[in-house]
């Protein structure tokens, strides 16, 4: 009998706890649905306020213009020897100016790139200077073409060799190499287009071809409908179990150079002049590269190593002539020189190593080989002094040590030390402090 009550009861708080647990779920399905109506509002609101627009047009007009931008604070201390006409020895100027001694503010670099839509990339890196702007870098990239291709056009560093594709910022010296210097005046850009392809293969296989307008160094601007340069790149790597991983490159650059100066040095009975050469020919280029890095376990952020270098071989075959106006011993004979055909080679090689946290040093080589240089015995040339600058044996040289610091990944300090043979008859010991700084979103290097 008094089990009864006792159920009753039970049934009760049974019944009471359902209904309890029924508005629950209401009040929830109801909050729900508040805020889904919210975010459908959000959604629309931005496309409201636009013109009417179709297909991806109007995905990107809701998505807004929302581009990562940085910029790239980049100074020095200098010292090293007060020399004029500083040059390369056996190799015609490509155009890049040294940093001065003393104090001395390097390129700036704004950086600004985004997505244009699920079909396009673009980019675009102005260098400042001297209340100068020059544009480095404008291209757009595709991102669908599918099967491994990618097409690039606009204004783009070549990617021919290892490091040409990368801005002074990531460089792991405060300089480029001598190679770098001597071949293109500090790194090859083109105006055209870039076509890469990425094969589906567990080895990294990379081929890529350019052509372009071929108007910087070595080549000039022809002013013609034609392209002026082509250049072929292949790239392959791996990784060697967890902790290395390598890249290897060979590429091949063809340049089409017209009054491109030349100058060079001959003595005479009024004693040496220089003399104010035109060039006009074809220059072709073959870089090989090779990189290999190590970093425990695949984590470079408390030890890494890495060792990189590149080999060059380039040879120039054309007319030489004197400019118009020279009046300079061989130029009385007349404008025209002759044939000229050189084949010069070198490379660098260099390693860094960070030893603990923020902390790196490293050590690299240049070498150069003036190469050999032919002519027409009968010509002009043969009665050129030997020991002047372009057509001298000499074989530049230089030796650079580095130790860097980075409190994070956005700002840098470096002390460099060089020995600087590149020039005959000098020996320059050079001391750089420099700083990097960055500021603002800047996307991960390449390997």
């Amino acid at each position: 009998m008094l089990a009864l009550p006792a159920a009753a009861a039970g049934d009760e708080d049974l019944k009471a706890l359902r209904e309890e647990i029924a508005q629950m779920k209401k009040s929830y399905e109801q909050r729900i649905e508040a805020l889904e109506q919210r975010l459908a509002a959000a959604d629309t609101a931005p496309a409201k306020s636009q013109p009417a627009q179709s297909g991806a047009g109007a995905a990107h007009a809701a998505g807004g213009f929302n581009p990562e931008i940085s910029l790239i604070l980049q100074g020095q201390y200098r010292r090293g020897r007060d020399t004029s006409g500083r040059a390369i020895a056996g190799y015609w100027p490509g155009g890049a100016e040294g940093a001065g001694r003393g104090l001395t503010l390097d390129e700036s670099e704004l950086v600004v790139s985004a997505n244009i839509d699920p079909y396009y990339r673009g980019l675009l890196n102005v260098a400042l200077k001297d209340g100068q702007a020059e544009v480095e870098e404008a291209w757009f990239q595709t991102l669908g073409l599918g099967n491994g291709f990618t097409l690039k056009g606009g204004r783009f560093l070549s990617g021919i060799g290892y490091q040409n594709e990368q801005h002074p910022h990531a460089w792991d010296f405060a300089d480029a190499p001598l190679m770098a210097q001597a071949l293109f005046g500090g790194a090859y850009g083109q105006d055209g287009l870039q076509l890469k392809w990425v094969a589906p293969t567990d080895l990294f296989m990379e081929l890529g071809a350019e052509l372009g307008r071929g108007a910087g160094f070595p080549g000039t601007d022809r002013n013609r409908n034609s392209a002026g340069a082509s250049a072929l790149f292949a790239h392959v790597g791996d990784d060697v179990g967890r902790s290395h991983a390598w890249r290897a490159g060979l590429s091949w650059l063809s340049t089409r150079a017209k009054d491109r100066e030349a100058p060079f040095a001959d003595t005479d009975a009024a004693g040496p002049n220089e003399v104010a050469g035109l060039f006009t020919g074809r220059s072709r280029t073959l870089v090989a590269d090779f990189v290999w890095k190590w970093a425990p376990e695949g984590n470079p952020k408390e030890r890494n190593f890495k060792f990189q270098t590149e080999l060059f071989r380039r040879s120039e075959s054309g007319d030489l002539a004197c400019a118009s106006g020279v009046a300079t011993s061989p130029c009385l004979g007349g404008l025209a020189l002759g044939d000229l055909r050189s084949r010069q080679t070198g490379g660098y090689a260099q390693a860094v190593w960070q030893f603990m946290p923020q902390w790196r040093v490293g050590y690299r080589y240049d070498w150069l080989n003036a190469g050999s240089k032919r002519y027409d015995p009968a010509s002009v040339f043969a009665a050129l002094d030997p020991a002047n600058a372009y057509f001298s044996g000499y074989r530049p040289q230089r030796h650079s040590i580095m130790a860097d610091w980075s409190q994070s990944e956005f700002s840098r300090l470096r002390l460099q030390f060089a020995r600087d043979r590149s020039m005959q008859g000098l020996s320059d010991n050079q001391v750089t402090l420099q700083y990097i700084m960055s500021l603002g979103a800047h996307g991960a290097h390449k390997f």
